[in-house]
């Protein structure tokens, strides 16, 4: 089985402690789901800046990281289809990726 990382692209902050609860709730609902293909649930990112060989700027909202998780998968249409359930689609998009093994020499 091979890793791999889905990304939360953009999404808003809830605009109500209910809100936030009930997305929490379907977030979980969704982690539970998964079961052993959680690798790790990850968690919610802030202050995104992008940098490059010109300088530093803010990202485009649509398009900034604000979560990860990691998950395993027998190949990326597996991976594919455990992000296609994924809530966050209710308010941002979602980047899978495979994680590449690097071997380290001594």
């Amino acid at each position: 089985m091979s890793k791999y990382i889905i990304a939360y692209h953009g999404g808003k902050n809830p605009s109500t402690p209910e809100e936030g609860a009930k997305g929490m709730e379907k977030w979980q609902a969704w982690i539970t789901n998964l079961g052993d293909a959680i690798i790790n649930p990850g968690t919610p990112l802030s202050m995104n800046k992008t940098v490059s060989k010109t300088g530093i700027s803010d990202p485009d909202e649509s398009q900034s990281l604000s979560g990860y998780t990691i998950v395993q998968a027998e190949n990326m249409d597996k991976a594919l289809q455990m992000a296609q359930s994924c809530p966050f689609l209710e308010m941002g998009t979602l980047e899978v990726a495979q994680v590449m093994e690097m071997k380290q020499e001594k």
